[in-house]
C-alpha cells in the first residue's frame, strides 16, 4: 500500500465522536439577583438535573457571552464558581466540561441544601416554620456574636427530599450585614439561599457535632426524641463582621460530611 492510500484510508475510517458544545443551547436566565449569579444558575441548571451529563463540553465563554450579552469577565466569573463547587472542571486545550460529582460534601464548603437534594435524585421542598426579629435573647445574641442593640432575624425552617424532612435549620442574621434580609418574606426559599446569593463572606467555621433530638428537633425530623442527629453549627464574618449563625439538624444516617485535604509545605 503506498503512502497517499494509506492516507487516504486513515481519513475514511470513522473517528468516535465527542460530546462538544455544538448542539448545547446556553439556558435562559432568570433575571433575578446579579448577572454572573444568573449565569452560575443557568448553568448549574442542566447539570444538576443531569440533561449535561458528566464530560459534556459547556458552551465556550465566547458564546455565553454573546448568548447574554456580558462581559467575559461575567462569566469567568460564573464559570468559575461552578469550578470551585466541582460541577465543571477547566481543562487547557479543551475548555470547560461537566465533572464528576460524588454526592458528599466537603466539610469546609459552604453549601447550599436546595442544590444538594436535586443532585441526589430527589425532590426538594421548603417550609418556613418562623421568621421575626429578635428581641433581647442574649444567648442567641452570643452565638452570633452581636451586641444587645444589632438588629437581628431569627428563621426557623425545615428542608425536605421527597417529602421526607431531611434538615432542620435555626438561623441568626445581623440585619446591618445583610440589610436585604429584612425585605424577604422567605416563604419559598431558605434564607441560607439567598444569603449566598447576594451577602458577601470573607470566613466561615464549622463545628461538627453528634447530638440527641430534643422532643421539638425530634417532631420536626420526624424520628424518636433522644435519637441521634449530626448537627453543624456554621458561622460566617465578612471582614470580621458576623454575617449569620446556623444551627443545622440532620438525621444521623441521612447526611455525610467529608473533607479531603491536602499536606501543607
Amino acid at each position: 500500500m503506498s503512502r497517499n492510500q494509506a492516507t487516504i484510508s486513515e481519513a475514511a475510517r470513522p473517528k468516535p465522536r465527542s460530546r462538544t458544545s455544538r448542539s448545547l443551547v446556553p439556558p435562559p436566565l432568570d433575571g433575578k439577583g446579579p448577572l454572573w449569579l444568573q449565569v452560575r444558575r443557568a448553568l448549574a441548571g442542566p447539570i444538576l438535573k443531569g440533561t449535561w451529563t458528566p464530560g459534556t463540553r459547556v458552551p465556550t465563554e465566547t458564546v455565553l457571552t454573546r448568548a447574554y450579552h456580558t462581559s467575559r469577565m461575567t462569566v469567568g466569573k460564573a464559570i468559575q464558581s461552578l469550578a470551585s463547587e466541582g460541577l465543571v472542571q477547566r481543562r487547557r486545550k479543551i475548555g470547560t466540561i461537566v465533572a464528576e460529582r460524588p454526592l458528599e460534601r466537603p466539610v469546609f464548603e459552604i453549601w447550599d441544601i436546595a442544590d444538594i437534594v436535586p443532585r441526589t435524585g430527589g425532590t426538594y421542598r421548603y417550609q418556613l416554620l418562623e421568621r421575626r426579629k429578635l428581641e433581647h435573647d442574649p444567648l442567641r445574641r452570643e452565638l452570633l456574636g452581636v451586641s444587645t442593640r444589632t438588629p437581628v432575624l431569627l428563621v426557623r425552617c425545615l428542608h425536605l427530599s421527597d417529602d421526607k424532612p431531611l434538615q432542620f435549620e435555626e438561623r441568626l442574621i445581623n440585619i446591618e450585614a445583610a440589610p436585604g434580609i429584612v425585605d424577604q418574606p422567605l416563604n419559598t426559599q431558605g434564607p441560607g439561599h439567598w444569603l449566598l446569593a447576594h451577602v458577601p463572606w470573607t470566613d466561615a467555621e464549622h463545628r461538627i457535632s453528634a447530638r440527641e433530638a430534643s422532643e421539638e428537633i425530634a417532631n420536626h425530623l420526624h424520628v424518636r426524641p433522644q435519637s441521634a442527629c449530626l448537627v453543624v453549627d456554621r458561622r460566617t464574618w465578612n471582614h470580621g463582621a458576623p454575617v449569620t449563625f446556623a444551627r443545622l439538624w440532620h438525621v444521623g444516617t441521612s447526611h455525610n460530611l467529608v473533607g479531603h485535604f491536602k499536606p501543607s509545605r
